[in-house]
């Protein structure tokens, strides 16, 4: 079987457009190839985490290295496959549910199957495909933001897109509707030129719609005062100040999406894994806030909610019942939840019980609740 440095770069170009067929009949809506180095990227990187915008996420600060060099993360690492897969599911409504405080938003990008698994499996046979349509050894290596990898830069010097004021990737024929994924490869295909270019203009929408004024500054997101972070990837009590901000949303957050222009070009998906599951796409907060952990683990399974863990699924819920319209059906089920379930979402459910005009069972008052806790100074 020859070396794959001794195929012509006639053959790696030819190779290079079959790869790129063949990512779209596997279901990528767009794949570029680009070089395994982000020169330009340690600075910012170095500011954001010395400002403390990762909050508790203290897994960013590991592997930096790895992260600026992605040959260090996988040795002989010559070119990085980006792909992208549009996933905003077909027959999910949006903005009727935010409007609405009694029912549940979840990010539209977590309302079928997790998609880390969809990708990862797609990116494997992918890999596949290209060392047997390359007729020699190929070493690859399919991620999902399963690494210390920093893909929106690979992905803007592959050329999908440029990265926006929100900090999200972008793309002129689809908005940011997409999910992202890489695979490292040793063989050294063809580059893609890179987005050289921001089209955001002075268009500041995502970052003036943030219902918690997220964003310090265009391009940096401040995690701690994130409503995806909160909801998804904080284990801790959220913010007091915070509390009323976030409405309806349990699990993650759309509102900078929603309202960017860029995305009336976002092509809905038809991808059978991110269809909707269990009518999570417009649910009534208080069916979800009684689901047992049974429930909510069997409901769950093979999602991305699961991520947060029943406990934080409370906690998100029990927020999002202290912004609703309340009523004597919400105020009971918030007193009945109490006694089963931890400190944390016990502090949480006393908050919405006072913010519904309802006394809270603690002999504390919220505010002096060693749960609760403000932002930091």
């Amino acid at each position: 079987m020859p070396e794959a440095e001794t195929l012509t770069s006639q053959q790696l170009e030819h190779l290079k457009d079959a790869l790129k067929n063949k990512a779209q009949a596997l279901g990528f809506a767009d794949c570029a190839v680009t070089l395994p180095e982000l020169d330009g990227e340690a600075d910012a990187l170095a500011q954001w985490l010395a400002q403390g915008y990762h909050g508790s996420m203290g897994y960013l600060e590991e592997n930096i290295d790895k992260r600026l060099n992605p040959r260090a993360l996988v040795p002989g690492t010559e070119r990085i496959i980006m792909v992208r897969m549009d996933c905003l599911p077909e027959g999910a409504p949006v903005t009727g549910v935010l409007r609405n405080p009694d029912k549940a938003y979840v990010a539209r990008y977590t309302l079928g199957r997790d998609y880390h698994k969809t990708l990862r499996k797609r990116l494997k046979q992918l890999g596949q495909w290209l060392e047997q349509e390359a007729g020699t050894e190929v070493r690859f290596r399919p991620f999902v933001d399963s690494a210390p990898i920093l893909e929106r830069p690979l992905a803007r010097n592959a050329g999908l897109g440029w990265i926006g004021k929100h900090t999200l990737l972008l793309n002129r024929q689809a908005g940011s509707w997409f999910v992202l994924g890489e695979l490292f490869t040793d063989l050294p295909l063809p580059i893609d030129p890179p987005e050289t270019e921001s089209h955001c203009g002075r268009c500041t929408a995502c970052l003036d719609v943030c219902p918690t004024r997220a964003f310090p500054e265009p391009g940096v997101l401040d995690a701690r005062r994130c409503i995806s972070y909160l909801t998804i990837e904080s284990r801790d009590p959220i913010p007091l100040e915070l509390r009323p901000l976030m409405g309806n949303r349990i699990f993650g957050c759309d509102d900078c999406q929603l309202i960017c222009p860029w995305n009336r070009f976002a092509r809905r998906s038809d991808e059978t894994d991110f269809q909707p599951r269990h009518g999570l796409e417009q649910a009534d907060l208080l069916d979800l806030f009684r689901w047992d952990e049974a429930e909510f683990l069997k409901r769950t399974e093979g999602s991305a909610i699961r991520r947060t863990g029943y406990q934080g699924w409370l906690r998100n819920l029990a927020v999002a019942l202290g912004n609703s319209r309340g009523g004597p059906a919400v105020i009971r089920a918030l007193k009945a939840k109490r006694p089963s379930v931890s400190p944390m979402v016990q502090e949480h459910i006393d908050w919405a019980l006072v913010r519904l005009g309802a006394p809270a069972p603690s002999d504390l008052p919220v505010l002096d609740h060693p749960g609760a806790r403000r932002l930091p100074e």
